[in-house]
């Protein structure tokens, strides 16, 4: 229960980012005011980790992957459903990613906010590249995740990832 109310916090964060406006016949979206970290060390502290994680993923360093990922996993996929194994996860992505698939930031769509008592929540866009159909087109997905901090060690529990098309 604790877990789908951080899944929920984390996406009505995520859906208020924009505005939609509805006119006439045609709905509008309007971009809310630029986006500052309220916890400018926090931000500082979860985008170091981003970048450690997806470093890892893009050299296939697996034992990096496996520290930053904790034992309780949710990953929500617009695509693939829920995974809850940790196991399976990090055998799909030995199978699966290693070698294959590289990830890229969009840069200036990181958003970070505070979750008092455990950790912070993370907003994003980012690009995947399918290294074996180099001429296939990278679109950009949005991401969510959510880092838990046991006394400085920090995991993520939860990740809700989605796709364009």
């Amino acid at each position: 229960m604790k877990s789908k109310l951080v899944v929920l916090l984390a996406l009505g964060i995520f859906t208020t980012s924009c505005i939609s406006v509805r006119t006439k016949s045609k709905r509008t979206i309007v971009a809310k005011e630029k986006y500052t970290p309220v916890d400018q060390d926090l931000y500082t502290t979860i985008v170091a980790l981003d970048k450690r994680f997806f470093d890892a993923y893009n050299t296939c360093d697996l034992k990096i992957q496996d520290e930053l990922i904790s034992e309780d996993l949710e990953f929500f996929h617009d695509k693939g459903g829920l995974s809850t194994s940790k196991t399976q996860i990090m055998e799909a992505m030995k199978n699966n990613i290693c070698g294959k698939v590289t990830r890229t930031l969009i840069d200036g769509t990181i958003e970070v906010y505070p979750i008092p008592g455990y950790g912070a929540v993370q907003m994003g866009e980012h690009k995947f590249y399918n290294n074996q159909e180099p001429n296939a087109k990278s679109i950009p997905s949005k991401f969510i995740t959510i880092w838990k901090n046991d006394n400085g060690t920090w995991q993520m529990t939860r990740i809700v990832s989605t796709h364009k098309n």
